[in-house]
């Protein structure tokens, strides 16, 4: 048994309101960038849809993820190391830029400058490639009311997976939202197919991060993966993907996309699991036996040989403290109502899904009858193959019967806590149904409906003693080049956040700074920051050492820092204490 920790994520599907909130932010903190415009780290896809890049799950086309060779042995779909070596200096498998979108902005200029007329100016399109005009015909998230139009289903590749019968009457039943990003797979197919060795899998947590210095752009990458989560930056010639907001997660904070998600959908904790598994889970050759598998290579944290093995492993104990709490794991293992995206792929993905029961309960309650009753649920569950069939193919690699235990434990859940919340008694027949007691029930309830900050975003924080190394391995995969994070003075996590100060665990710092700024009445002011002041992190509460010049009493003591008051640390040098047009005592 070989220990490792693994950050992970589940998202709960029927939180998901399309609103693309995590995208922007996502957009805004990573990839705001010239080079990067096409480039979504996180998108939001409408199913059925054909996704993004266009078609993307069809791998007979892009040749992505890993598949069995003839002795049953693992190899990628693209090719074997003989070919890729062949082929190194040939354009790779991947989507071109119809497949993402040509990116664009509008003529604003026109409307600013344009001098008095009849007609009002418009601002046209503008191609941020070529810089001509253009027609603006998709992008990234451009599908939401499109979910189930004839002309996306023609295309969908999950959709030609399944019957007839679903093709003809899928617009009739329901669509639903599924937000993406990097899987951070335990078998990384993007690592294996890199000729430079540029994508690396991080020890500690399991991140897989993309090295700049080492990228030679050869783009393999992009054929590798077959989420299509590594993009191609074409001003810089280097592959960029997902970075799981590694300097956030450092120090206990949850990804951006996570943060500022409307619907409270996702869930963020560590996960333990057999390294010496992983391999034999991935090469199972029957397709539908690899949800099984995967679920076998993770480690029970409560169990006590597991917790030696990880101490011997070097794991600290507060890391297997926050496994045992883990929301990922208990939606995975404890309770078994997360799935993962394509597990045919054999990447192993750390990014599971909660699948939509939404829908069901609608057209049970289209019918005239009561939507939340188990029985009504269960039969319901029972007859809509279609969509079942369909959310198969998605997350079990089309074996319904998974799909169909896990819309049963939702719909017992829902069915059982509505009598509790009428102050009626529960029936205990209705967990019991689906394998749980009353107890592991409520627990769900509780994760999946009531669970607070810190019970969905369970994050251990880097501990000190590892603060160098992990900011060394930051700047390996740091955008050190024009316009990057890494790019030296000020990135966008604040002063420090690039590669100026490399001597320094400084993108640890600030979000430590951060974190504290936001769960405090009190201004951020490490011990160990002396001298150095981040006004992009300083909120005006107090006054961080360095922000002004000493001031020495007559016995030489600093009149601005009192011991046990920084109140007068707020008031400069030659200043009276009161603001210019602001009274003594007014706060605003």
């Amino acid at each position: 048994m070989r220990v490792m920790a693994q950050m992970a994520m589940v998202m709960n599907l029927d939180k998901c309101i399309g609103c693309h909130t995590c995208s922007v932010t996502c957009k805004q903190a990573w990839t705001n960038r010239t080079g990067t415009e096409y480039v979504w780290f996180n998108n939001v896809e409408t199913r059925p849809g054909q996704g993004y890049p266009r078609t993307y799950e069809d791998q007979e086309r892009w040749e992505g993820g890993w598949t069995l060779n003839r002795r049953g042995r693992l190899q990628l779909k693209a090719g074997g190391r003989l070919k890729n070596l062949l082929t190194v200096f040939a354009s790779p498998k991947m989507p071109s830029i119809d497949e993402y979108y040509e990116p664009w902005t509008y003529d604003y200029e026109n409307l600013t400058d344009a001098p008095l007329q009849e007609h009002t100016p418009v601002a046209r399109p503008k191609s941020l490639i070529s810089g001509e005009d253009m027609q603006v015909r998709w992008s990234a998230n451009w599908d939401d009311d499109l979910g189930g139009a004839p002309a996306l289903l023609a295309d969908d590749p999950v959709l030609a997976k399944v019957s007839d019968t679903v093709k003809l009457q899928f617009e009739q039943t329901f669509m639903f939202y599924l937000p993406r990003i990097c899987e951070h797979c335990l078998n990384p197919s993007c690592a294996a197919s890199c000729p430079s060795g540029a994508i690396y899998k991080r020890e500690e947590d399991g991140i897989v991060l993309v090295d700049q210095d080492r990228c030679r752009g050869w783009r393999k990458c992009v054929t590798g993966c077959p989420y299509k989560k590594v993009y191609f930056n074409h001003r810089t010639g280097k592959a960029e993907k997902c970075t799981f907001c590694f300097p956030r997660v450092e120090v206990g904070l949850p990804t951006v996309c996570s943060e500022t998600c409307v619907g409270r959908l996702r869930y963020i904790g560590l996960v333990l699991y057999d390294a010496d598994r992983v391999l034999e889970a991935a090469s199972v050759t029957d397709e539908r036996e690899l949800l099984a598998a995967q679920r076998r290579v993770f480690l029970d944290p409560d169990d006590p040989v597991v917790q030696a093995e990880a101490e011997r492993a070097g794991i600290a104990r507060d890391w297997v403290l926050a496994a045992q709490r883990s929301p990922v794991w208990a939606l995975i293992n404890r309770y078994e109502v997360a799935l993962p995206l394509h597990p045919e792929y054999r990447t192993m993905p750390m990014v599971w899904y909660i699948p939509p029961l939404s829908p069901v309960v609608d057209v049970v309650a289209e019918t005239g009858e009561d939507g939340e009753d188990a029985g009504n649920l269960f039969a319901a569950v029972e007859a809509l193959r279609i969509p079942v069939e369909y959310l198969a193919e998605l997350f079990t690699a089309g074996d319904t019967a998974p799909v169909t235990a896990v819309l049963k434990r939702l719909a017992a859940m829902r069915s059982y806590m509505r009598d509790l919340n009428m102050g009626r008694p529960g029936k205990a027949a209705i967990p019991e149904a689906v394998g749980l007691d009353e107890a592991t029930m409520q627990e769900m309830y509780r994760l999946l409906a009531l669970a607070k900050y810190d019970e969905r975003y369970v994050i251990p924080t880097a501990h000190a003693e590892q603060a160098h190394r992990l900011e060394e391995l930051a700047t390996e995969c740091s955008l050190d080049y024009d316009g990057g994070p890494g790019m030296g003075g000020s990135g966008p996590f604040g002063e420090g956040s690039g590669g100026a100060f490399r001597n320094d665990p400084v993108a640890v710092e600030n979000f430590h700074m951060l974190k504290e700024r936001q769960t405090t009445d009190t201004v951020a002011d490490p011990a160990t920051r002396k001298a150095r002041v981040n006004l992009l992190s300083w909120d005006g509460k107090g006054a961080p050492a360095g922000l002004f010049p000493p001031r020495p009493g007559p016995d030489g003591a600093d009149l601005r820092e009192p011991e046990g008051d920084d109140s007068a640390a707020l008031i400069p040098p030659g200043s009276t204490g009161t603001h210019d047009g602001e009274r003594s005592g007014d706060h605003r």
